[in-house]
């Protein structure tokens, strides 16, 4: 372990890692059995989304956050692709959208229903025919709407340009041909302008995707790298793979020259592959080791140590895969920095584990929450492509504050009122991307849709139970709510 002073100025140097309650998890999840590493869960404020063990072909559940406890053994899934699916990614600007890629070569674009989900879905709103092999990995563009990145396992990264009226794309506005083995890894800068990605021949390179050129190639021997992660503000990469000697490393990059590591750390001897996650509102850097149940976390400064290890969350539970909540999803009133949802697939079980600032005061705490990412795209897809760069809008996670924000600006004062009332009744800073809004008369049938349900007889309710509108009424947590 590198040098660190035993005491160090910093609000985050207490922060611990809390599981959720039994009756907080969701159980009876079929987690997929796949050896390919990657999350196999994605998480929005609305839905947490799971690639989920099937026979033939591939598929994965949504379900709705609040829903949690058992899961129906026959609840619907979104089931399109013809193999497995290995990896999935919510929009970052519409908590309805949802991009899927698969061992049958292509990327599937998803609608999910404002309504729980009553059947499988087998069409997708789109789908993506470019690649001739499997595609391993997408990323959505952090500020621009609707571009999309995929990367397979014939060595190419396509981008989509998902703003057209076309069901199937089968022709990406750009193909980045400069590996020449399978992407391990893509993470972008803060506004999107540089792609950094790691491969399976060890190197990490620095990629400008509008011109398709390198722009700068790191091939250091002793670090043979598995994720790479843009620690975009802070101009710097980190990464995290194996040493000469298969231990487990973590090693930090200077954006501007890749020749040699800033910082490189031998962790432990463990096989399992190492996860980063960075957030850049506080700096803190998050690895999380797949086949064990330890979460390490770091602040990342400017200066020399740059890494500084704050501590470790321990669990017996090995998780397979992870799932990050975005900032505007969390409890700002518990002092919530950082949620993972980690699959333990032994026990068919999705565990929330939240990272805490211990806190004794009960109000808003500024110092902890900066403005941050919000669900507004900064630009379109065109306009990224025709070469503007432009850093993501920032909204204020205080309750009630943000909340208008993202709502569309061409509603009516009053409508505004009650659809922010809506979105605040979800108590999670209530930012919803314009398209995710309901108009007022689809709100209004909703209700009356309800009201139908409530006078039904408790068994023909049962049935409906997976019609009602998660803004309207959250599913119940538990037997006795039933």
């Amino acid at each position: 372990m590198s040098w660190h002073p035993q005491y160090r100025s910093s609000k985050f140097r207490h922060v611990y890692g809390k599981a959720a309650s039994k009756e907080k998890c969701y159980d009876c999840v079929p987690i997929t059995r796949n050896v390919h590493d990657n999350h196999f869960c994605a998480v929005n404020p609305h839905f947490i989304a799971v690639v989920t063990e099937c026979a033939g072909g591939g598929a994965f559940l949504v379900i709705p956050i609040h829903q949690t406890g058992k899961l129906d053994p026959n609840y619907p899934k979104i089931c399109g692709h013809k193999g497995s699916v290995l990896d999935i990614k919510w929009n970052p600007f519409n908590d309805f959208v949802i991009a899927s890629c698969s061992e049958d070569a292509t990327v599937k674009i998803w609608d999910i229903p404002k309504h729980l989900l009553t059947r499988n879905i087998t069409i997708p709103k789109k789908e993506l025919l470019g690649h001739v092999r499997r595609v391993g990995l997408i990323e959505w563009h952090p500020t621009a709407n609707n571009i999309l990145f995929s990367s397979g396992y014939d060595y190419k990264i396509m981008i989509w340009n998902l703003d057209t009226k076309e069901a199937v794309i089968s022709n990406p506005v750009k193909i980045l041909d400069a590996h020449k083995d399978v992407v391990l890894s893509m993470s972008f800068n803060t506004d999107g302008s540089l792609l950094a990605t790691a491969c399976r021949d060890r190197k990490i390179r620095l990629i400008d995707p509008r011109a398709g050129t390198v722009l700068q190639e790191a091939s250091y021997k002793s670090h043979r790298v598995n994720k790479v992660l843009f620690l975009g503000n802070v101009k710097k990469l980190f990464s995290t793979g194996t040493s000469r000697w298969n231990n487990r490393q973590i090693a930090l990059w200077d954006q501007n020259d890749l020749s040699v590591p800033l910082l490189e750390e031998d962790l432990d001897g463990s096989s399992g592959l190492l996860f980063p996650f960075y957030d850049s509102d506080t700096h803190m850097l998050y690895v999380v080791g797949k086949g064990d149940g330890n979460i390490r976390y770091y602040e990342i400064s400017p200066e020399k140590p740059y890494l500084n290890y704050l501590m470790e969350y321990r669990s017996h539970l090995p998780q397979k895969g992870i799932g990050m909540m975005p900032k505007r999803g969390l409890e700002v009133s518990a002092c919530e920095i950082f949620r993972f949802y980690k699959l333990i697939p032994t026990k068919s079980l999705i565990e929330p584990i939240s990272m805490i600032v211990p806190r004794r005061s009960e109000s808003y705490q500024e110092d902890i929450y900066p403005l941050t990412t919000g669900a507004q795209p900064a630009l379109t897809a065109q306009e990224w492509l025709n070469g503007v760069n432009k850093g993501p809008l920032l909204v204020s996670l205080r309750p009630g504050s943000g909340a208008v924000n993202s709502l569309p600006q061409f509603l009516e004062p009053e409508p505004l009122k009650k659809t922010t009332d809506l979105s605040q009744h979800q108590g999670r800073g209530g930012r919803m991307a314009p398209e995710d809004m309901q108009k007022p008369s689809e709100i209004e049938d909703s209700r009356k849709q309800l009201k139908v349900e409530e006078k039904l007889p408790k068994n023909e309710q049962m049935c409906l139970s997976n019609g009602f509108d998660i803004f309207e009424c959250p599913p119940p947590k538990t037997e006795n709510e039933v």
